[in-house]
């Protein structure tokens, strides 16, 4: 038996041009343009603040604070993109241009989502949540290096196609 092949994007255009008008006309583009960096910030904040704890043993409140607010930034950037590649691709997940991408991000929402099952049932100590949080960036940190790659590629092969 053998496991299904993810769709292959390698020296294929990200976007026909159907895709390529749909993404710049749909309001859904600029959402995503918004809440990306808005999360990153989020994220240097909160990363900030839960090394300031582990260091320290300093702002446990304040760094589970920001936890639970970058994992809500995780969870509206994930329902907004799934949105945008309806509007896009006509799927809601797993289209063949973000495949991957897709497939990594429910990585990093399980990483998020159970630091906060974690936190709400308290099966793990103040340290092992924060290093649970550790772990739910370090994917986040990969799975938006591959949303990076993705949209300069599609810079460069705009510019070709331009």
């Amino acid at each position: 038996m053998s496991l299904p092949r993810a769709p292959q994007t390698s020296g294929v255009q990200l976007y026909t041009p159907a895709e390529r008008a749909r993404r710049d006309a749909t309001v859904w583009t600029a959402v995503q343009g918004v809440l990306a960096p808005l999360q990153f910030l989020a994220f240097l904040v909160s990363l900030a603040l839960v090394l300031r704890y582990l260091w320290t043993g300093a702002g446990y409140e304040s760094a589970t604070i920001s936890i639970l607010i970058k994992t809500g930034l995780l969870y509206a950037i994930m329902v907004t993109g799934a949105i945008w590649e309806k509007v896009v691709f006509g799927q809601y997940l797993f289209a063949p241009a973000f495949f991957w991408e897709d497939v990594f991000s429910f990585a990093v929402i399980a990483l998020h989502t159970t630091y906060i099952v974690a936190l709400f049932f308290g099966s793990l100590s103040p340290a092992g949540l924060m290093l649970l949080a550790l772990a739910a960036y370090a994917a986040y940190v990969i799975n938006a290096g591959q949303f990076l790659w993705k949209l300069r590629m599609a810079r460069l092969q705009g510019e070709v196609a331009a």
